[in-house]
Formats: structure tokens, sequence, C-alpha cells
């Protein structure tokens, strides 16, 4: 009896047949009907109760379950609706052969006219590409979203036609990347894309000067962590580095000089500071620069450290 208390729930609701009460739901036929007479009120209910249980709020909140939010990276920014391919109606029971056939050829001119327009194709090839992107690189959602605004603003001015989706969603990806600050190179992006970086390159300074975006000038200190990772360099001799890169930018040295070489020069002068043996080759080679640019940023940082050491 106490399992039939669970599958039931009484309404404060008068029965429209006998005027009396109460009406009680019934959670496994999907019924409500009446405790007086027995007539059933409705019938065919949904259960709209979580398959959950939660004991605090914070589980409450955790397992709430709600829709597919609208993003930007989608071609049809989520709102779209598919016809499934069940076997079955909705009541249960098995389709007809001549019943399933209708419903295949339902589901694909559904299919075809979401692709309708080439824009719409368009945009559903490049947001793939994106999602390949987003797998090698590891950016956060709003470096996503903010890509995939810029691409559909650059297909809205037709700077896509003549040139390559994939060139021009890396450059957008890029410059996503520059906008919200995000420690990711050119050298990168046109790695994880397969695509020439001379290519992203041009697509980028297409999509700066098309759609007149400004890009934040970067900071040294976003390099400092990721170059310090691949070279192995201790937690201590990363934050000498960033104090060096505050000293230089108050100094005025930082001004016009490459960010990634001037952190991996900070990097180099703080271990030579902390005496952690290390060649200016592994930096450069962490940092994807040459050994002259490592070189050349040593000699201008050395003196803000008060470094005197022989070359």
């Amino acid at each position: 009896m106490p399992s039939n208390k669970k599958k039931l729930a009484k309404h404060s609701v008068n029965c429209p047949n006998c005027g009396k009460g109460p009406v009680i739901e019934d959670y496994i036929r999907g019924e409500f009907f009446c405790e007086n007479c027995g007539y059933v009120v409705k019938e065919s209910v949904v259960d709209t109760r979580p398959e959950w249980r939660a004991f605090t709020k914070e589980q409450s909140e955790e397992k709430a379950r709600a829709g597919m939010p609208s993003s930007l990276a989608i071609h049809d920014k989520g709102l779209a609706t598919k016809i499934g391919a069940g076997k079955k109606d909705v009541f249960g029971g098995k389709l007809k052969p001549q019943e399933r056939a209708r419903v295949q050829r339902m589901r694909t001119w559904d299919r075809r006219t979401q692709m309708q327009f080439s824009s719409q194709r368009n945009l559903f090839r490049a947001f793939n590409e994106l999602d390949k992107l987003i797998d090698k690189l590891k950016v956060g959602s709003n470096v996503v979203e903010r890509s995939a605004y810029i691409y559909r603003k650059a297909l809205k001015k037709d700077l896509i036609r003549g040139r390559t989706i994939s060139s021009m969603m890396a450059a957008s990806l890029y410059a996503a990347c520059r906008d919200t600050d995000t420690p990711r190179t050119l050298k990168d992006v046109a790695k994880a894309s397969g695509v020439k970086m001379k290519d992203v390159a041009r697509s980028y300074r297409i999509l700066l000067k098309e759609l007149n975006l400004k890009m934040p000038v970067v900071n040294p200190v976003k390099y400092v962590s990721k170059i310090a990772s691949k070279a192995g360099i201790p937690e201590k001799t990363r934050r000498k580095a960033l104090k060096i890169l505050k000293k230089a930018k108050r100094a005025g040295i930082s001004v016009g000089k490459d960010p990634i070489g001037l952190a991996g020069s900070a990097l180099y002068v703080a271990c030579i500071l902390d005496g952690i043996k290390v060649t200016q080759k592994n930096i450069a080679d962490a940092a994807g620069v040459t050994e002259v640019t490592v070189r050349n940023r040593y000699k201008n940082l050395k003196k803000i450290a008060n470094l005197k050491i022989a070359n």
C-alpha cells in the first residue's frame, strides 16, 4: 500500500461528473479520475515530474533539466527541430511499412529544407570546422561564441566569397582569441586548422579592415605560464618573470615588442636569477620564437632586473 501512495496524488479539484472529489492523478496510467464516482477526467497525461531524486536545494538545481541553449556556433542557432527516426507512434504502436516510408520522406525533406540556402550550408561547414579547432586549441565558450559572431558578420558582408571557409574560420577564431585576451598565437591557430599561416594572416587582416574590428594590445603576461609549462620551469621562477614584465611595462621597454618573445626573455632572466640552468634555445623552442629574439629582449630586461652577469 505505501508504494501505491507514491504513484497517486490527490488534487483539490471537484469532479465535473458528480461535483464531488477529490480528483486523483495516477502516475502509472497517466490519468486523472474521481475518487468518489471513478469518472476519468483526463487521460494520456504526460508525467512532467523529474525522474531523479534530490535531497538538498543544491542537488535540485544541479539536476534541473532544460532544453539545449541557443548558440551562435550552431548553423541554425539550436532552434530547429528534427523528425525522429522512431518505429512507433505516440501511443506505442508499431508503424505500418507505408507509414514508415512516409515518415522517412518527411524526414528527408525536413533535412533538405534546413539546408535550402547556400548561406546555411556555408555555416554548417564552417561550424563543423570550428568544432575541430575547439578540440585542438581548448578554448572557452566565450571564444567560441565570439568567433561564430565574427564569422556570421563576415558572411553577411559577403567576405567569404572567393576565400576558403577553413582560412576565414581560423581567422575568426584568432580574432576572437585576441579580442577575449586568450593566449593563442596565429601559429597555433594555423597549425590546428591545417591552413598556411600566410593565408590565415591575410584573412585576419581582411576581417580587421572590413568589419572595423579593434583589437586590444596583447599582454605578454598571458604567455608566461604557457611557455614555462613547455620548458618545465617552476612556479617560483614564473612569479619572478611576471614581476620583471611589470617593471618592463613601467619603464616602457615592452612597447612595440613581440609579447611572446618578451615573455620568453623574462623567463630566461628569471631562470638566471634563480640559478636554473636553461639555455636560450630551450626558451625559444618553448615560446616558438628564434634565439635572436630572446637574446635581443634579454639585453634590455637584464638592466630592469639588475642582472650583472658575463655574457
